[in-house]
C-alpha cells in the first residue's frame, strides 16, 4: 500500500512487506531506497536511483509474494516451496519524473524501468493481487495499466479532472479505487465507471478494502483518508446504487499516513485497522462493518512512544502493522535514515498506552576540525630549504621585525574596547535641519518594533507602536508579523481592551487587522477556545447592553427633537414690515403723469362723493326702514360720472 500526501511538507514512503512483516522499505531524505530486516533489525539493502536527485521517490509498494529464482537450484521439498512462496520480491516506486522503477530483493538490483507513459510525476503505484499487473497515477490526471512481463504500458485512460493521488485494487481483482477528491471506482474488464462516490474536500491520499465480499451482497466496504483531514470514512458499495455519502467514520488527531488493514470475510468478523497519523501516534480500531453509524467512531486503544530522558519528548511512529494475533503489532519509531523495529504487545484493554523506549535520534556528523581549503605542509626540522641564487650564497627572503612592530603599535594605538565604542554612540544627536521634523518610523520598523516589545513585555515599545491609528500602517504592520507573534499579541491586546475605553477604540482597530489576515492561522490552534476565552467574553458583556443603548439613544433624541422645536414656537412674532422697498422708475413716471392729466375731476369726483356719503347718513338716521336709497344714490354717482366724462 502506497501512502502520500499531496500537500506539503512531503511525505516519506514507508511500507512493510505483506503478509511475513519481514522488510521494512522506506525512503529517507536523501532519495535512496533502504531495506531493513524486522527480524534482525539490520539493514538489508541499500539501492540509489540513478536520478535520485532529479527525480524522487514518491510512493512505493510491495509486490504480491511469490517464488524467487535465485541460479540453479536442486528440487526442493513441499514444506521448502511454501516457505520460499512467502517470501516478497519485487517493490514497485513512484518517482516525480513520471517514471516506475521496479526493484527486485531477491536479485538485489533493478529489475525494469516503466517510463514513457506519464507526464506528470506518479503518485500511487498499486499491484494486481493475482496477475503480474500493476496500475499507477498520476499528476496527468491518467492512470496507466502495465504489463511487466513485456515491461510496457497495456492501456491508459483519464481518471478524473484533477490529479489521481491515490489506488487500491480489490482482493478479486476485478475493481479499482481512483481518488483525486472525487473517488471513482472502475471495472477493470471494461475500463468504465462502475460508481462513483462524494469523496473528501481535500486531495484523498489512502484507499484499501476492508471486505473481502462481493459487491452485489452490499457487503463490500472501502475506507478512505485525505491530506488534512482528521477522520477515516467508511463506504459500502450497495446493490442499489445509493452510495453516494460515507457510512461510518473512524476519528483521528492528524492526517493518515500510513493504515494497515485486516479485513473481515464476514458480517460475524470485526475489521482491525492501524492508523499510524502525521503527529506520530498510533490508533488502533476494531468495528463490525453492518450497515451505517451516525456516530464518529474513537479509537479502541492509542499508542504513543517517547524517551527515557528527564524531560521526555515524544518519539514518532513511522509505520504499524497487524499481526494474527490480537494483541501483537509491528512498529517503526525514530527517523528515517536509522528506523527502529520491533514487535511489541499492546494492552487494548487501555484507552492511552504510552511507551519508553531509549534511542539514539541524535547522528554522528559534527566536524572536529574545522575545513579549510588552505593546506600548509609540515617541515620536518631537518629538512633544508632551498632558495633561488647562486650556489653556496644564501639569500632567504625575512621579513623586519621593524615593519611588524609598527603594525602592532598602530593597532594598539586604535583598538578601543566595546564599552568605550558604545560609550561614544550618542543616539540623542541629530543632524542639523533634524530637530524641526522629527523623524516617522517606517512599517517594517513598526514590525521590528512590535515584535521586540512582545518579546521582551516592554510596556514603552508597546505603547509607542499602539498609539498610530491610521488603517494603511497597522493593516502593513500585521500583515508582516511572524506567525510566532500573532498569539502573543492578540493576548497583549486582550489586556489593553479591559483597560480605559479611548485606549480600547485603538485596539480595536489593530485586533480588527489581526483577525483578517491571521484567522487561517488563529483557526489552525487546537486550544484556540481557551486561549481566546477571555477576549470573547469581555466582548459578549460589552455588547450585550449595545442593544439597550440603542433603545435609550433613539428616545432621547425624539425628546430632545420635540423640545427643540417647542422652544423655537415660543419665540417671539416676526416683524412683517419691509426694510427696504424697491420701486420701478417708469411705475413711478407713468403715475405723476397720470396724476397730472385729471386733477380736477378727481377733486370734483372725491367732493361730490362726500356730499353723498353725508346726505345717505342723514337718511339713513331719519329713515332706517328704506334701503333702495343707496342703490339710487349709487346710479346718481355712476350717472354723474358718465356725464362729466361725455364733457
Amino acid at each position: 500500500m502506497a501512502d502520500r500526501s499531496s500537500e506539503s511538507p512531503p511525505q516519506l514512503p514507508c511500507v512493510f512487506s505483506p503478509k511475513s512483516r519481514q522488510f521494512l522499505a522506506l525512503c529517507a531524505q536523501d532519495g535512496r531506497l533502504r531495506i531493513w530486516n524486522t527480524d534482525s533489525k539490520t539493514l538489508q539493502q541499500e539501492y540509489v536511483p540513478s536520478a535520485h536527485l532529479s527525480a524522487t521517490c514518491t510512493c512505493i509498494s510491495w509486490g504480491p509474494c511469490r517464488i524467487t529464482k535465485e541460479g540453479p537450484q536442486r528440487k526442493k521439498r513441499k514444506s521448502e516451496v511454501a516457505r520460499a512462496e512467502e517470501k516478497a520480491d519485487l517493490l514497485a516506486m513512484g518517482t516525480a519524473a513520471g517514471s516506475v522503477l521496479i526493484y527486485s530483493t531477491a536479485k538485489g538490483a533493478l529489475h525494469c524501468t516503466l517510463d514513457k507513459a506519464h507526464s506528470g510525476g506518479v503518485n500511487c503505484v498499486q499491484w494486481h493481487p493475482e496477475d503480474s499487473l500493476l496500475y499507477s497515477g498520476s499528476d496527468d490526471t491518467n492512470i496507466v495499466e502495465w504489463d511487466l512481463q513485456t515491461g510496457k504500458a497495456r492501456s491508459k485512460w483519464k481518471a478524473d479532472r484533477a490529479a489521481v493521488t491515490s489506488l487500491c485494487v480489490s482482493p478479486d481483482g476485478k475493481l479499482l479505487l481512483s481518488a483525486g477528491r472525487i473517488i471513482k471506482m472502475w471495472d477493470l474488464d471494461t475500463k468504465e465507471v462502475y460508481r462513483k462516490f462524494t469523496g473528501h474536500s481535500t486531495a484523498v491520499t489512502t484507499l484499501c478494502f476492508a471486505t473481502t465480499r462481493p459487491p452485489d451482497s452490499n457487503g463490500l466496504y472501502f475506507l478512505s483518508g485525505a491530506a488534512h483531514d482528521r477522520l477515516l470514512s467508511v463506504w459500502q458499495v450497495r446493490e442499489d446504487g445509493k452510495d453516494k455519502n460515507s457510512v461510518v467514520s473512524f476519528t483521528l488527531t492528524d492526517e493518515p499516513r500510513h493504515i494497515d488493514v485486516v479485513a473481515s470475510d464476514s458480517k460475524e468478523e470485526a475489521v482491525r485497522l492501524a492508523v499510524v497519523c502525521k503527529d506520530g501516534q498510533l490508533h488502533l480500531f476494531e468495528h463490525f462493518l453492518n450497515g451505517p453509524c451516525k456516530k464518529p467512531l474513537s479509537p479502541s486503544c492509542s499508542v504513543q512512544i517517547s524517551d527515557t530522558k528527564d524531560s521526555p519528548m515524544p518519539v514518532p511512529l513511522l509505520a504499524a502493522a497487524l499481526t494474527a494475533n490480537n494483541r501483537t503489532v509491528t512498529i517503526a519509531y525514530g527517523n528515517h535514515l536509522q528506523p527502529v523495529m520491533e514487535r511489541t504487545e499492546v494492552n487494548t484493554a487501555e484507552r492511552h498506552v504510552c511507551l519508553t523506549r531509549d534511542i539514539q535520534t541524535a547522528l554522528s556528523v559534527s566536524m572536529e576540525t574545522a575545513v579549510s581549503k588552505v593546506k600548509t605542509p609540515t617541515v620536518n626540522a631537518q629538512s633544508r630549504v632551498l632558495v633561488p641564487g647562486l650556489p653556496g650564497h644564501q639569500a632567504p627572503v625575512r621579513r623586519t621585525s621593524e615593519a611588524t612592530e609598527k603594525r602592532k603599535k598602530d593597532t594598539d594605538a586604535k583598538a578601543i574596547s566595546i564599552a568605550e565604542r558604545l560609550g561614544e554612540i550618542d543616539l540623542s544627536k541629530v543632524g542639523k535641519g533634524a530637530a524641526k521634523a522629527k523623524a516617522s518610523l517606517q512599517t517594517d520598523n513598526f514590525t521590528v518594533l512590535l515584535v521586540q516589545g512582545l518579546e521582551s513585555n516592554d510596556a514603552n515599545i508597546l505603547n509607542e507602536v499602539f498609539q498610530h491609528s491610521k488603517e494603511m500602517e497597522i493593516r502593513k504592520t500585521v500583515a508582516r508579523l511572524p506567525l510566532p507573534a500573532v498569539l502573543p499579541l492578540v493576548e497583549e491586546l486582550t489586556k489593553r481592551l479591559q483597560g480605559h475605553p479611548f485606549g480600547a477604540i485603538l485596539m480595536v482597530r489593530w485586533l480588527k487587522a489581526v483577525l483578517m489576515h491571521h484567522t487561517s492561522y488563529l483557526a489552525s490552534l487546537p486550544d484556540l477556545v481557551s486561549q481566546l476565552g477571555v477576549l470573547y467574553h469581555m466582548m459578549e458583556s460589552r455588547v450585550k447592553m449595545f442593544h439597550k443603548l440603542t433603545k435609550l439613544h433613539g428616545k432621547l433624541y425624539l425628546l430632545t427633537t420635540q423640545v427643540a422645536a417647542n422652544d423655537s414656537s415660543n419665540t417671539s412674532d416676526v416683524n412683517h414690515t419691509a426694510k427696504l422697498v424697491y420701486e420701478d422708475d417708469e411705475s413711478t413716471d407713468e403715475d405723476e403723469a397720470s396724476s397730472e392729466g385729471q386733477p380736477d375731476a378727481d377733486s370734483d369726483h372725491w367732493e361730490e362723493g362726500e356730499e353723498g356719503d353725508e346726505k345717505m347718513e342723514e337718511d339713513v338716521k331719519n329713515n332706517p326702514d328704506s334701503q333702495t336709497e343707496p342703490k339710487a344714490n349709487g346710479d346718481e354717482d355712476t350717472e354723474h360720472e358718465n356725464e362729466s366724462e361725455e364733457e
